[in-house]
């Protein structure tokens, strides 16, 4: 299967499962955000999960744990591939998360955010977050190995590091990818699809490069080949 999960970071549901139609569930996977699912509600992913597609539902679950803890099997009932919390959540929160999720039989990959990559250092002074901001994502990536989650999700530019520190399954989930020759929108730590796989990343976030392009396959065909022709 390959590494690409495409962001359906659209307002409605009628042009999101259009568009992932068009490009076809044997060719990526799909992430759902907060914008689509707030508006159209679980519908949506019940819909592209029939279609054959491995969903990433995308909802930052960040609460207390008893909370997200419920709010993750609600969104195992929905038949998603992965799912994703705040590390910021804390040590019980994460817990909780994963082990309700165990009770499942076929559950879903549960990963955390570290730290957005829209940020950078002074954002994270803004909010009382001291140190280099790859300190702070290597804490909350070693906490969530060390309570059980299945991966993060991370910069392209914290591959390295964080893999050096974590187990050798723990998934590394890389927004912030951008092929060459497009605009980095609102990310600001950015990468090629190939330089982050090499780099050991096991998948790829790519939403407005595939999404917002004139020809949507035509884009995704071309991330494809520029993956499979790196040496």
């Amino acid at each position: 299967m390959s590494p690409l999960i495409i962001a359906l970071d659209f307002a409605q549901p009628e042009p999101a499962i259009a568009l992932a139609k068009q490009l076809g569930c044997e060719r990526c996977r799909i992430k759902i955000g907060q914008e689509l699912f707030t508006r159209s509600g679980p519908v949506v992913v019940e819909q592209l999960v029939k279609e054959g597609f491995e969903i990433f539902l995308d909802l930052k679950y960040h609460d207390i744990p008893n909370t997200v803890a419920r709010a993750c099997l609600a969104a195992a009932d929905l038949g998603v591939w992965m799912i994703n919390v705040h590390a910021l959540g804390g040590r019980d929160m994460l817990l909780a998360a994963r082990e309700a999720l165990e009770k499942r039989s076929h559950r879903p990959l549960l990963v955390a955010v570290t730290i957005l990559t829209s940020l950078q250092r002074f954002d994270l002074y803004a909010i009382g977050l001291h140190g280099l901001l790859e300190e702070n994502v290597l804490r909350l990536a070693r906490l969530s190995n060390a309570s059980g989650l299945d991966g993060v999700v991370c910069s392209p530019h914290e591959i390295v590091f964080i893999r050096q520190a974590v187990d050798s399954h723990f998934k590394l989930v890389t927004p912030g990818i951008r092929p060459t020759h497009t605009s980095n929108d609102d990310q600001k730590r950015v990468m090629t699809p190939a330089e982050a796989l090499k780099l050991g990343a096991n998948y790829l976030v790519v939403g407005r490069p595939v999404t917002a392009a004139p020809d949507p396959l035509q884009a995704l065909l071309e991330i494809e080949a520029s993956i499979s022709n790196e040496p």
